[in-house]
C-alpha cells in the first residue's frame, strides 16, 4: 500500500493522534497506524523513505498498544549505540521510558522496556526470548535489513524474538546487495518466479517529495584526470567517467578521494559554497562529509579548516564522545561534520542540507542511507545537495533515487555479466558491504599510489535528468550551479537549471576555440561510455589506422603517434571515446586526401 498526499489527512497539517503520542502526525503515519489497527497483525513491515518520520510512526504505535494493554512492554532493536540512544530519547518525549543501556537481569520498574543493537541481540538471544516469553512484547526492528547482515544475527533475532506477541519491522531501505533472507519479512514469489520482500506498508521517497515531506535532492558531479602508480610500478592516468576495468574504476576513486590531490579540496572548496548559498535561506544548514576511514575523515576537517578558518566537527565510529559530537552538532549551527560511518544511517539531524560522498562504498543501500541523512524537509521549499565524484555506479543510483526496491531473495545471473566491467557481482557487493563495518585487506591487495588529480565541474542530476556542461573550478559557470537558491519549489530547481544550462551552452559557443578544452556537451547529450562501446571505438580506429597504412606505408605506430600529436589526449588505450573519436575522423580525413 502506498499513500501520498490525496489521504484524507494532509501531510503538512493532520488532524488527530493515538493516545499519548505528538498532536500531530504526517498522513503517511496515519495511514499506516490505520491500516495496523483494522488488520492487528502480528507481524508488520513499514517500508518508509529515510527522513519520512519511521521513529514517530512506530512509537505512537507502540503507544497505542500499551495504552490497549495488547502488549505490556516495548523492546527496541537499532543498528548502533548512538541509534539505541536515540529511540529512547524519543520515546521519553511521549511518555514511553526505555532502557538504552540494558544488559541483562530484571528490567526497573521505572521502565516500559529496552533499546539495543542487533550486535548485543547476537550475544544474548536467549536473554531476549526470555523477556518476550515473561511478558507480552512489541518488538521493533529498525533498519530491519541488518538483521540479515550476518547468518547468526539473522538466528539470533529469530530464536530470541519469535515468542514475541508484535513484531513491528521498519527499513527505509528494505533491499539488500546478499540474498540472505531478513527476519520476520514475508517474501512473495512473483510471476518470474523471483521471491522479494513484501511489504504492509510502503511510503517512498517520490511520495514523500511530492507531499513535501522530504527535500528534492541536487546531485553534483565532478569528474577530473586522476594519476597513480600501480603495485607493479606502472603510472595510469585516466578520467574519471570514462570506462575502465573494475580495479581502474575502484583506484581511479581513491586517487580523487586522496586529500594530498587537488580533487578533494577543489570539491570541498564548491561544497562550502554550496553551503554558504543555502544558508541564506536556512541560516542554521549544515554540511556533512562522509569519509571512506579515520584518517580521510581528519586529513579533510584539516582541509576544511584550511578553505572555511573554522574547525569541523569530526566523528569517528570508534570514539567514545561521537554520540555527544553528534547532538552537539544538530543543536549548534557549526558549517561542516566530517564522520566515517556514524551518520550513514538513522542518525537524525534535520539541519543537514549539503553533503560530500567521500567514501568508495558503492553498494545502493549504503548509498541510499548515506543520501537519506539530507532530505529531512523542515519547510516548504527547502532542497539538498550532494556533491558526488563521476562514478557510474553512483550516478545510477543517483538517477534512480525514486525508484521503490524490494530485497530479492533469487537472482537469476545476467547474460553477459562476467564480462561486463560495470556489472557488480555477488561477491564484489559483499565486499563493498563488509567494507563498511571491517577492514576487508582490500588496501593491500590492490595496492597503489595515488600520484596526481584535479578536479572538474561535470554535470547536475536532478529528477532523473542531467544538466550542464563541464567547467573549471572557480569559473563563473561552475559559480553559476553552485549559487541556486536553496529555498525554492521542485519545479523551480528543474527551470532553473535549465536556464543556467541554456545560459552556459551559449557562453561556450561565443567562446574561442583555443579556449574549449573541456567536453563542450551538454550533460543530457554526454552520456558515460559504456566499456564495451569504448572497445568498439578502439577496434574502429585500429581498422582505420590499418587502412591507412596500406595507403600511406607508414607504420601504425607513427600514424598512432601523429594523431596523438595532432588531435591531443594519451595512448589509445587510456583515451576517452571523445578522443578516439576525434582521431578516427582525422584518419578518415586524412585517407579521404590521398585518394
Amino acid at each position: 500500500m502506498t499513500t501520498t498526499a490525496s489521504h484524507h489527512l494532509s501531510p503538512a497539517f493532520p488532524g488527530r493522534a493515538p493516545w499519548g503520542t505528538a498532536s500531530k502526525l504526517r498522513a503517511w503515519q496515519q495511514g499506516a497506524l490505520d491500516k495496523y489497527i483494522q488488520t492487528q497483525p502480528r507481524d508488520f513491515l513499514a517500508v518508509a523513505t529515510p527522513g519520512a518520520g519511521k521513529t514517530t510512526f512506530a512509537l505512537t504505535l507502540a503507544s497505542w498498544l500499551l495504552h490497549h494493554h495488547v502488549v505490556q512492554q516495548v523492546t527496541v532493536v537499532a543498528p548502533t549505540e548512538h541509534l539505541k540512544k536515540q529511540w529512547a530519547e524519543a520515546a521519553a518525549r511521549i511518555g514511553i521510558r526505555l532502557d538504552p543501556e540494558y544488559s541483562a537481569g530484571p528490567l526497573s520498574k521505572d521502565y516500559h522496556g529496552v533499546a539495543v543493537t542487533y550486535a548485543g541481540v547476537g550475544v544474548r538471544p536467549m536473554l531476549h526470548r526470555n523477556r518476550c516469553e515473561q511478558r507480552k512484547t512489541l518488538v521493533i526492528l529498525d533498519e530491519i535489513h541488518h538483521a540479515g547482515d550476518s547468518k547468526s544475527w539473522g538466528e539470533a533475532c529469530l530464536e530470541a524474538f519469535d515468542p514475541a506477541t508484535r513484531r513491528l519491522a521498519l527499513t527505509g531501505t528494505p533491499f539488500r546487495s546478499d540474498t540472505n533472507p531478513i527476519p520476520f519479512v514475508t517474501y512473495e514469489e512473483g510471476n518470474d518466479g523471483i521471491r522479494r520482500s513484501s511489504a504492509d506498508y510502503t511510503y517512498g521517497y517520490g511520495n514523500a517529495l511530492g507531499d513535501g515531506v522530504v527535500r528534492p535532492v541536487i546531485f553534483l558531479s565532478y569528474s577530473g584526470n586522476m594519476r597513480w602508480r600501480t603495485k607493479a610500478g606502472d603510472e595510469i592516468e585516466a578520467r574519471l567517467g570514462e570506462p575502465m576495468t573494475k580495479d581502474a574504476i575502484s583506484q581511479a576513486w581513491r586517487t580523487a578521494l586522496d586529500p594530498r590531490g587537488d580533487w578533494m579540496p577543489n570539491v570541498l572548496r564548491a561544497a562550502d559554497q554550496r553551503l554558504t548559498e543555502v544558508r541564506k535561506g536556512i541560516p542554521d544548514a549544515g554540511g556533512l562529509v562522509i569519509a571512506a576511514d579515520q584518517d580521510a575523515a581528519r586529513a579533510y576537517a584539516k582541509l576544511i579548516r584550511e578553505i572555511t578558518g573554522t574547525k569541523p566537527t569530526v566523528v569517528l565510529s570508534d570514539d567514545t564522545g561521537a554520540s555527544k559530537n553528534i547532538d552537539t552538532f544538530s543543536a549548534n549551527d557549526d558549517r561542516w561534520m566530517v564522520a566515517v560511518r556514524m551518520v550513514s544511517e538513522g542518525v537524525d539531524v534535520p539541519r543537514l542540507a549539503v553533503g560530500v560522498y567521500a567514501t568508495t562504498i558503492s553498494t545502493p543501500l549504503f548509498f541510499a542511507q548515506a543520501v537519506g541523512r539530507f532530505v529531512r524537509s523542515r519547510r516548504r521549499g527547502e532542497t539538498a545537495s550532494v556533491f558526488l565524484p563521476t562514478i557510474p555506479y553512483l550516478l545510477g543510483f543517483a538517477s534512480e533515487m525514486e525508484v521503490e526496491r524490494d530485497h530479492v531473495l533469487d537472482r537469476p545471473k545476467k547474460a553477459g555479466e562476467d564480462e561486463d566491467p560495470y556489472a557488480q557481482s555477488e561477491k564484489e557487493m559483499e565486499e563493498a558491504n563488509r567494507q563498511e563495518d571491517e577492514d576487508t585487506g582490500e588496501d593491500e591487495q590492490m595496492s597503489f599510489e595515488a600520484l596526481e588529480s584535479d578536479a572538474v565541474f561535470d554535470r547536475v542530476l536532478y529528477d532523473g535528468a542531467e544538466f550542464g556542461m563541464q567547467a573549471h573550478p572557480g569559473s563563473e559557470e561552475e559559480q553559476d550551479y553552485l549559487g541556486i537558491p536553496g529555498l525554492l519549489e521542485p519545479d523551480q530547481v528543474q527551470l532553473l537549471l535549465q536556464k543556467r544550462q541554456s545560459r552556459q551552452i551559449a557562453h561556450s559557443r561565443r567562446r574561442p576555440d583555443a579556449e574549449a578544452d573541456l567536453l563542450e556537451l551538454p550533460a543530457d547529450r554526454r552520456p558515460v561510455v559504456s566499456h564495451k562501446e569504448l572497445l568498439e571505438l578502439r577496434k574502429s580506429l585500429n581498422t582505420m589506422v590499418g587502412a591507412y597504412v596500406h595507403q600511406s606505408g607508414k607504420p601504425h605506430g607513427v600514424i598512432h603517434t601523429e594523431l596523438r600529436r595532432v588531435c591531443g589526449g594519451p595512448p589509445s588505450a587510456e583515451a576517452t571515446a571523445g578522443q578516439l573519436k576525434e582521431r578516427i575522423k582525422k584518419v578518415q580525413e586524412w585517407a579521404t586526401r590521398m585518394r
